[in-house]
């Protein structure tokens, strides 16, 4: 890209690429840096998508909870540390954690433990077991709830 923006037009494109879909601050820097803009711009630009509500930190991390949640089927554990790596606020990532209600977490757990166990083809059950938590606990799942849906398992076969 040789021409540079300007800083109306890169409140436009950033104003465009934060309305279609929520996006936490590190995502906007990134995005004005790889535009090639300067660090006043970078800061100009995101104070004003923060006046004018494009970017709102909370709101990302509320809508970055529940979608990865339904759509992934990720536990809180991931959740948080994928979080983190954005540079969310604690506060901000505790209050994304109250989207998810605790009857929802426990189904959506409930779900994915039975639809994996099933399709587990392994004859041995040790090896078995190791794949079924290894499953759980990289998606984020804290390990007693994984324990706790492998005893059931182990208990109904």
């Amino acid at each position: 890209m040789n021409e540079k923006l300007t800083l109306s037009e890169a409140r436009l494109k950033l104003e465009y690429y934060c309305s279609y879909q929520e996006r936490c601050h590190l995502e906007v820097v990134d995005k004005l840096k790889q535009l090639g803009m300067t660090k006043p711009e970078v800061d100009d630009v995101v104070v004003h998508l923060i006046q004018n509500d494009f970017l709102n930190e909370e709101r990302f991390a509320r809508a970055f909870a529940r979608g990865k949640h339904r759509i992934k089927s990720w536990g809180k554990i991931r959740i948080v540390n994928e979080l983190r790596q954005r540079h969310i606020s604690a506060p901000n990532i505790k209050c994304a954690l109250t989207e998810i209600s605790d009857e929802q977490y426990q189904d959506t757990l409930d779900k994915v433990a039975e639809r994996h166990w099933e399709t587990i083809r392994e004859t041995n059950i040790q090896k078995k077991k190791k794949k079924f938590c290894d499953y759980l606990l990289r998606k984020g799942w804290e390990s007693n709830k994984v324990y706790d849906k492998l005893k059931e398992f182990e208990i109904n076969t």
